[in-house]
């Protein structure tokens, strides 16, 4: 039997286990309804396990590839979402039950040593707890409300970052030198192609003098990008449109019929880049020149220092010829390559952009308070960071993946003026 059968199987068997004892909680506190409304609460309840046992069933036997990505993307995430919240419910559910065993067990125990009366409820019955049973549930629809606000609402609300970085070394020329970034495109994920449009004419609206892409254009396959070309080509600056590879977009997370069909997939992603009119760097530099002075752009492929992330980046070898430039900037999609490399050996890159992190999609930002938990894997996670004279910005993402929404941490273009100091 082919290995996913068997995966697949016991995922089945382990949220069915879920459904099971989660439906106690649910005809503990429909008890006070009439029978027909319990009747419904108790359809509804089992219908999500029905979508379930058929989701399963149709990847299993090859229909699932059938439906369009979108409304695979949605009952991932409906599905992911409900048991999500359903786990919330069982704790309490437990916590029940664990009360209700040692209530059962000083009964016994009292009865054996006849030392009193035992604990009594109504009718001798020991009950589940209406209190419990009431709170998991109102706990339970706090993800299940805040994750389905956040496909409804916050997928495609951009969100514009300003920053003003001073640099001392940075050229008079381009003294006020206004940056656009944009990261983490991930274009097989989007289902609204009007609202893309709407982010992408409010990065214009900035009037960038130049425009840095740090990575993931698509989820694994260039073809995702296609249907976006006529929305992607709009990002466009007088100096120029910079971009480099992020780890989604080497094809690694697919299995491929050959590796020649895997290279040719990054092949044909590279000549997405150029029918966009951006310039990819691949383990490069490019020198701006304006009014005699002189800019350096790095872009360096894939590169982590965190988990088995792709280390295709070669940074030493990007900044060669960048010698006499007096400002660097440096494009880098991961943004633990910063502590690991940048500050270490690269003490002359003025700035880096990073993105990759998503803030995972997940978070609370309140004034200067920033909490996801992305930041237990990743130090530098969102927004700007400094050490001495070098500074850090990770970029939120333009998209998402996965989930396909957003709770808290928003899609974001950065726009970075950068000042003489």
């Amino acid at each position: 039997m082919h290995p996913r059968f068997w995966f697949f199987g016991t995922l089945f068997i382990i949220l069915i286990a879920i459904d099971i004892y989660a439906f106690q909680a649910v005809k503990s506190i429909s008890n006070g309804y009439a029978s027909f409304t319990k009747k419904i609460i108790y359809t509804i309840y089992w219908l999500f396990t029905l979508v379930l046992f058929l989701s399963i069933t149709s990847y299993l036997i090859g229909w699932y590839e059938l439906l369009s990505k979108t409304l695979q993307t949605f009952i991932r995430a409906g599905l992911f979402i409900i048991y999500f919240s359903k786990i919330f419910l069982v704790c309490f559910v437990i916590i029940d039950d664990i009360i209700r065993l040692f209530t059962w067990s000083y009964q016994k125990i009292s009865l054996l040593f006849n030392q009193g009366e035992t604990i009594s409820s109504s009718g001798n019955k020991i009950t589940r707890s209406d209190f419990l049973m009431k709170t998991g549930i109102i706990v339970a629809s706090i993800p299940l409300t805040a994750m389905t606000w956040g496909i409804a609402s916050g997928a495609y609300d951009y969100r514009i970052r300003k920053r003003t970085i001073s640099l001392p070394n940075l050229p008079k020329a381009f003294d006020g030198i206004r940056i656009v970034q944009l990261s983490d495109i991930h274009s097989g994920s989007f289902y609204n192609k009007n609202a893309v449009m709407g982010g992408i004419e409010m990065a214009m609206n900035e009037k960038p003098d130049i425009i840095f892409f740090t990575g993931d254009l698509v989820n694994n396959d260039s073809h995702e990008v296609e249907d976006y070309i006529n929305v992607f080509d709009k990002v466009k600056a007088p100096l120029g449109v910079y971009s480099i590879l992020g780890n989604h977009d080497y094809g690694d997370y697919k299995q491929w019929s050959s590796p020649k069909a895997k290279i040719k997939n990054l092949e044909d992603l590279k000549d997405a880049h150029k029918l966009l009119g951006w310039d990819l760097l691949l383990n490069e530099n490019r020198i701006i020149e304006q009014g005699g002075d002189k800019l350096a752009i790095i872009g360096i492929e894939n590169w982590s220092a965190v988990g088995n992330f792709q280390k295709y980046g070669k940074i030493d070898q990007a900044v060669i010829g960048t010698e006499e430039c007096s400002t660097k900037l440096l494009l880098t999609h991961d943004p633990s390559q910063w502590e690991a490399q940048v500050l270490k050996n690269h003490k002359d890159i003025d700035i880096s952009f990073a993105g990759h992190t998503h803030g995972m999609q997940f978070g609370v930002e309140i004034g200067n308070f920033r909490w996801s938990p992305v930041q237990y894997v990743y130090k530098q996670w969102a927004d700007l960071y400094q050490e001495h004279s070098q500074y850090l910005y990770v970029n939120r993402g333009f998209g998402f993946i996965g989930y396909p929404g957003r709770v808290g941490i928003l899609p974001e273009i950065t726009v970075m003026e950068l000042k003489r100091a």
